[in-house]
């Protein structure tokens, strides 16, 4: 369920961008009125705007509001595993173990990201849904590796829009089944739900514009150690482009693995990493780079790969 809004624009808002018009019209943040444009909810004389279209008097606004979803409380917990890379007064760099979520959902009663800084006296200081506090971007429960989470307003808003102009360096270590038949490439095809099944993903005519960059590292019996490069970051974008390539990821069953191979080197969960966060900060205005570690279960499945 949603709300429809249609605002006309004032003098006083002529050559405002889309998103603070918006805004100032409709009373939200600044943040909020920014995803509604980004996420397609917002129409300008019946067109779909950019962030940065300026407008126009007596332009007509068609402003979606879609239902607020019931807010999930954020319950203070440690994370085993967690480990804070970097700390300052506007954002904190974190490195996620498996098995934890970005942040509370309905149905998830396991240990978050915001739970765990919660609970180590970190405090977050933004506006938007409480239970998504500083989160610009996500991993997966499945997924370890680094994340950035902004503490106050100004970081929020400036890395959510390094992200979404695509100017965040994501790099990540995979592990695939077989070799791929080009030791390097780019994989570029649109991602949408699944018709068959709603927790998965597929390459989808209808689906987002989405694109990785990979380079073998090293082969390895039977599976080859990957690279890769996010230039877009749609939800389980690696597992389900590597699986178009009819390479799935060792220890992803639900794209199509192999669940033998990820038995014999004691893999319970997809081979995937986010090994490296670059981007400029928020305060500072200088670019700064991030580096992880593999967890303990992924060097061993890659040893186990190596000597068989």
């Amino acid at each position: 369920m949603s709300s429809s809004r249609i605002l006309m624009v004032p003098d006083g808002l002529a050559g405002e961008r889309v998103d603070v018009g918006i805004s100032r019209m409709l009373g939200l943040s600044r943040t909020r009125a920014a995803d509604l444009v980004s996420d397609g909810h917002v129409l300008v004389d019946g067109q779909a705007p950019a962030r940065s279209t300026r407008l126009e008097p007596g332009a007509m606004v068609h402003v979606e509001l879609p239902d607020e979803k019931p807010a999930v409380a954020v319950r203070p917990q440690i994370a085993e595993g967690m480990s804070l890379v970097h700390q300052d007064d506007d954002i904190v760099v974190i490195d996620k173990p498996v098995g934890v979520a970005a942040h509370p959902s309905a149905g998830w009663s396991g240990p978050t990201v915001l739970g765990h800084l919660a609970a180590a006296g970190v405090s977050i200081r933004t506006t938007g849904d409480p239970e998504r506090q500083g989160i610009v971007s996500r991993l997966d429960v499945g997924t370890s590796g680094l994340m950035v989470v902004a503490r106050t307003e100004r970081a929020y808003t400036t890395l959510k829009d390094a992200f979404r102009a695509r100017e965040v360096g994501k790099v990540y270590h995979a592990v695939c089944q077989g070799t791929p038949e080009q030791p390097r490439g780019t994989i570029e095809a649109p991602i949408g739900r699944s018709p068959s099944h709603d927790y998965k993903f597929a390459v989808r005519e209808d689906g987002k514009h989405s694109v990785t960059h990979y380079e073998t590292l090293e082969d390895l019996q039977g599976a080859t150690l990957l690279k890769v490069d996010l230039e877009t970051g749609r939800t389980h974008q690696i597992r389900v482009h590597m699986a178009a390539l009819h390479h799935p990821l060792v220890g992803d069953p639900l794209y199509g693995a192999d669940p033998t191979l990820a038995a014999r080197v004691g893999l319970i969960r997809q081979w995937l990493h986010a090994m490296e966060l670059t981007f400029v900060h928020p305060a500072t205005g200088r670019e700064a780079t991030y580096t992880s570690q593999y967890p303990e279960d992924l060097q061993q499945a890659l040893d186990s790969l190596r000597g068989l």
